[in-house]
């Protein structure tokens, strides 16, 4: 890619169907140049005009001079291929194209979206767009749009970057951030990105000093490793992605071969990897707007729980409700801060976590400092939250002055979050002014303070540390559908349990393997077209003794020929049968975009129904997949539910691990469906019952 600078950063502009007609694209451009006060050359080109705004016109792009940095293309689709041409032999470094009607308009502006990519790539040019709304770049004053946009400079203070595909939702983004009073660095719309995209912005901001956070909204990654890349070098750089991407009601991607292929569906997939890589995944434009509020504006929110003071104790109730929902942690008390706070305030206030004030601090409003004090001196609260009544601009005033000015005295090293209950009471600005001018951020709902916090925290929980585990390579893997008695092979040297079995080619050798493990035994067709082998009744139980093992063997081919005439088995596998367990479903997937991830959850009607599973990254700790496999949903039943023994949780994470392994050594594996897993009590192991392996060439 090439550097980036010369697009966001130029030093000359020059505007392809420049006007002098207010509210005309090329006009509006010109505006904000003189707006934003750009010290650099302004390259006007019509060639119907001489001046406009009392600027010279060229009459043509060939007129420009050798090596203008930028561009900006405000001019109709069809001549958008021919400008593009002209500015690559006038050697200018990036172009900004508006117009719509490429890729996504048809095969022909497909074509032409391609033409565009490949004469960028020849030239070194970037190319931002088409179907874009351009740049605002506010450390230097430049701005490369059409929207009319406010003449706001950063300075030297750090600030929020913005990287849209959609250039609709980065004005969104902006016009939030400014009515938060919060910096921008700069707002980039990549549009359909035909020669640039989300992933090299990014890497472009994550150098810059003046962004602290980078805030997204992308509908689709076209470089995903390359993103989850840039990703973990923000992170490691002490900076936050926090992303907002639609699409997790989309069907999931279909299957043919495997239960994993299909349970894991894309947008779970990509949120599965962005999480790992440390992207904070917010559901909404105003939750994306609030988290970047608290990432930018606050302390970093470490490991810990939140502390909340209130004023109500309803509110309180409705605090612990919203909490438990949405999995933010209140932590009690802990002894030496109780101590402390039983000392600062009235008898008649609980010492408690939320903690109700009531509304005594209207008549010694020094209890916010003396409440606050200890509670932001305990290391069990990374955040703490003030629920707090505001009601009228009288009332305020009793308030807000003394709030402040005991975070001003206590200076925490931890964030402080005022949420107002009563969204829409009138009292005066300053005061609001006066929260974030000391690293407070303001909420006018605490359900959003809350939402936002919980986001933040999940990032700070999130255990990054990798397996330990060496990767280990499966040899001789066939390319296709594995059946199960060959994924079996494969997979038991990596240290997954099977039943003891084995496979036969005839009833002859079918016998010998019941021999060997005795009987009652199962018998299961075998073929790699097979996959659902119990729907074509290729799977007979409790064969008890050599007759019987003759009668299912002949029935076993007969079923399978029924259900599917001339479908050729390559035999059968014959395994004991073993006492009935928990059943679980372990799958791992290698998407080719995202790369590998494993599926957890309950099996039979948890998996079907009630979609009780999750998605890991391949690389987790085992404390990491302990956590996860004790975060699904029926995650009691682990623990033993009502009077059953608690289950082997280590075993289950031993075939995780394993699965990962695998995936880390053998690329070529596409998907793993171990369904089901049997999972007995604790000391007595976990056994996967079926394995199907899906591998590519």
């Amino acid at each position: 890619m090439p550097d980036l600078t010369r697009l966001l950063s130029p030093r000359s502009v020059a505007i392809v169907g420049a006007s002098p007609t207010p509210g005309a694209l090329g006009n509006s451009v010109l505006r904000n140049l003189e707006r934003h006060g750009f010290t650099g050359e302004i390259h006007l080109i019509n060639p119907k005009r001489d001046t406009i705004n009392g600027r010279p016109c060229l009459n043509s792009i060939a007129e420009l001079p050798e090596g203008v940095d930028a561009a900006v293309l405000a001019i109709p689709g069809p001549a958008v291929l021919g400008a593009v041409r002209e500015l690559a032999a006038r050697g200018v470094g990036a172009a900004v194209i508006f117009s719509a009607g490429f890729a996504e308009g048809g095969d022909e502006g497909r074509a032409a979206q391609a033409e565009v990519a490949r004469i960028a790539a020849d030239h070194g040019m970037v190319i931002e767009g088409p179907n874009c709304l351009g740049l605002v770049n506010y450390i230097d004053g430049v701005a490369l749009t059409f929207v009319e946009t406010p003449a706001l400079r950063l300075g030297d203070a750090r600030g929020a970057g913005i990287v849209s595909q959609s250039g609709a939702m980065a004005v969104v983004l902006g016009t939030t951030l400014m009515a938060k009073d919060l910096g921008i660095s700069m707002s980039i719309s990549t549009g359909n990105e035909a020669a640039s995209g989300v992933e090299d912005y990014v890497e472009y901001l994550v150098d810059t000093p003046h962004t602290q956070v980078i805030g997204m909204i992308v509908e689709q990654f076209r470089q995903p490793q390359r993103f989850l890349a840039v990703a973990r070098r923000v992170r490691a750089a002490g900076k936050t992605i926090v992303l907002l991407h639609p699409g997790k009601s989309a069907a999931a991607r279909e299957s043919a071969a495997t239960h994993t292929g299909a349970m894991a569906g894309d947008w779970q997939l990509m949120k599965t990897k962005v999480e790992r890589a440390g992207v904070v995944l917010v559901d909404s434009l105003e939750e994306l707007g609030d988290v970047i509020e608290i990432a930018l504006r606050a302390k970093p929110v470490g490991k810990g729980g939140t502390a909340v003071l209130t004023e109500s104790g309803a509110f309180k109730a409705l605090t612990l409700d919203l909490a438990e929902a949405i999995g933010l942690d209140l932590p009690p008390v802990a002894a030496n801060t109780e101590a402390a706070l039983r000392a600062a305030i009235p008898d008649f206030i609980p010492v408690s976590n939320p903690m109700d004030l009531t509304a005594q601090a209207l008549v010694d409003p020094d209890l916010y400092r003396r409440t606050l004090e200890p509670i932001l001196a305990d290391r069990g609260f990374a955040a703490v939250v003030l629920g707090i009544i505001q009601t009228d601009d009288a009332t305020a005033a009793r308030k807000f002055p003394y709030i402040i000015e005991a975070v001003q005295k206590i200076a925490p090293d931890k964030p402080v979050i005022f949420a107002g209950l009563d969204d829409g009471a009138v009292f005066q600005p300053e005061f609001i002014a006066g929260l974030r001018a000391i690293g407070v951020p303001y909420f006018p709902s605490p359900d959003r303070a809350f939402r936002a916090l919980r986001q933040l925290s999940k990032l700070a929980e999130w255990d990054f540390d990798a397996s330990d585990a060496e990767p280990m390579t499966l040899d001789d893997l066939p390319v296709g559908v594995v059946p199960e008695y060959r994924a079996k092979q494969l997979l038991g040297p990596a240290g997954i349990p099977f039943p003891a079995g084995g496979f036969a080619a005839d009833v002859a050798s079918a016998k010998a393997v019941a021999a060997r493990i005795g009987y009652p035994v199962v018998l299961k067709a075998q073929a790699a077209a097979l996959s659902h082998k119990s729907d074509a009744g290729g799977v007979l139980l409790n064969i008890a003794d050599d007759a019987a093992l003759e009668v299912a063997w002949t029935k076993l081919y007969a079923n399978v020929a029924s259900y599917s005439p001339g479908l050729a088995l390559d035999g059968a596998l014959i395994e004991g049968m073993g006492a009935r367990g928990t059943e679980l479903i372990i799958g791992a997937k290698n998407d080719p975009e995202w790369g590998p991830v494993i599926l957890i959850g309950f099996g039979g009607v948890q998996a079907e129904l009630l979609k009780d599973v999750r998605l890991l990254p391949h690389d987790l700790s085992r404390e990491a997949i302990t956590t996860e496999l004790r975060s699904l949903k029926s995650a009691a039943i682990l623990n033993g539910f009502r009077g059953s023994p608690a289950l082997d949780v280590d075993a289950v994470v031993d075939i995780v691990v394993a699965l990962g392994r695998v995936l880390s050594g053998t690329p070529a594996i596409q998907e793993i469906d171990l369904n089901p897993v049997a999972v007995y009590p604790k000391g007595h192991g976990a056994v996967a019952l079926d394995a199907l392996i899906l591998a590519d060439g």
